[in-house]
């Protein structure tokens, strides 16, 4: 078994790469995960009871029966434990902690034989055994196997130029309403969502790759929203992206190098 905390874009990346090859995963998340790109996120589970993502199912658990029945049906169980205190229960042979926080919220290297770390916040060999780089560029997906990843910039990776600007941020504390769909096309300063009665506007022109869910309390500065100016990425809001593939790769690699195969 091999459980991975954090549901999000990311981390299902590596959730559906690992179940594809065979292995037995179980996913633990928050009461309230705040995913982006609700389509790619088998967090969202947690809300609906099911998350579909390309081939794979993910169903909601409540107990270590339902997680059986999941995997006898081929499917991925979720269950709601922020704490991870399902992993000193299961006992698995590897931890990944996918929750991509910026920092650590509690795991460590005695949770598994094996545990790895997406992205900063970790040490490599003391933290974690390993940890994987995330930040775009030359060094995404590196197996770092002392040290730590580069330190979060707080800027996501430059997409024909535009960096800061991809990213929308809650400009007030508030119930979210959403006016635009995943996959839309908006132009610069069309509303996609009012706050509180707070109007929130496009900074770029694309296409938008992920809103929060509609009716979400967000606090003032949250991320809401992530805008693509790629027009042409509209038919992609609903696939793994390149960056998650490249990490679900790395997370492989570590899994299959220490002994940890699938059954």
């Amino acid at each position: 078994m091999v459980i991975v905390r954090g549901g999000g874009d990311l981390a299902s990346g590596t959730i559906y790469r690992l179940h594809r090859c065979g292995y037995q995963v179980l996913v633990l998340e928050t009461e309230r995960p705040t995913a982006i790109r609700r389509q790619v996120s088998f967090c969202e589970a947690v809300y609906d009871g099911a998350a579909a993502v390309e081939q794979a199912v993910c169903q909601k658990a409540a107990s270590w029966e339902e997680c059986q029945k999941a995997w006898s049906q081929g499917e991925i169980p979720l269950m709601v434990d922020p704490q991870g205190e399902m992993i000193g229960k299961l006992r698995p042979e590897a931890v990944v902690d996918a929750i991509l926080a910026k920092r650590n919220l509690g795991t460590h290297r005695g949770m598994a034989p094996l545990t790895v770390a997406l992205g900063p916040g970790f040490c490599a060999g003391a933290d974690v055994d390993y940890v994987i780089e995330t930040k775009r560029g030359h060094q995404l997906g590196r197996v770092l196997e002392k040290g730590y990843a580069i330190a979060n910039t707080g800027v996501p990776g430059l997409i024909e130029g535009y960096g800061a600007e991809r990213v929308i941020h809650a400009p007030a504390a508030g119930k979210i309403q959403a006016l635009a769909e995943i996959g839309q096309i908006v132009e610069k300063g069309q509303l996609i969502a009012r706050i509180g009665g707070e109007p929130v506007a496009a900074a770029l022109s694309g296409v938008l790759r992920g809103i929060i869910r509609d009716g979400f309390e967000v606090f003032k500065g949250m991320k809401i929203a992530d805008i693509d100016p790629r027009k042409g990425q509209k038919e992609n809001c609903g696939t793994i992206s390149d960056k998650a593939r490249c990490i679900a790769g790395s997370v492989l690699e570590v899994l299959v190098r220490e002994g940890v195969y699938p059954k």
